[in-house]
């Protein structure tokens, strides 16, 4: 019996060592692994900052452009009430002249008759003015 024990305590002690030799190999393998995983995010970090950098860079630029962008509205706001002040007038001043038109209009066809007469009279003087001229020419 004692023959059994001392096999199966070198059944046990084969059994563990390769139970050794299996987990120091899965251990190895485990180590290579995760030495590349570190030697991968070593790079990705270095890539990150070089993102980071760049997009910081791509920040102030972009801040610059919309500064300077508000400043050239800012100068551009009184040219375009400018404009407008010039457009307001413009409007006004072709009121004015609809007015004035419509004025002459209405006054024109309330003294029709009186209008007729005066034309009529200018053209008797005119012809008179010429004749008066053609009598001194002879």
């Amino acid at each position: 019996m004692e023959i059994l024990l001392y096999l199966a305590a070198i059944i046990a002690a084969v059994a563990f060592a390769v139970l050794v030799i299996y987990l120091v190999k899965v251990l190895k393998e485990t180590q290579r692994t995760m030495s590349n995983v570190a030697d991968t995010l070593e790079g990705l970090e270095k890539q990150m900052e070089g993102i980071t950098l760049e997009t910081t860079a791509l920040l102030n630029k972009t801040n610059k452009l919309a500064d300077e962008i508000n400043s050239k509205t800012a100068k551009l706001n009184p040219l375009m009430d400018g404009v407008k002040n010039v457009g307001d007038s413009v409007k006004e001043f072709t009121q004015s002249i609809k007015n004035v038109s419509q004025s002459v209009s209405k006054i024109a066809d309330e003294n029709k008759e009186t209008t007729a007469e005066a034309i009529k009279w200018s053209t008797v003087v005119l012809e008179l003015f010429n004749k008066n001229k053609k009598n001194k020419l002879q």
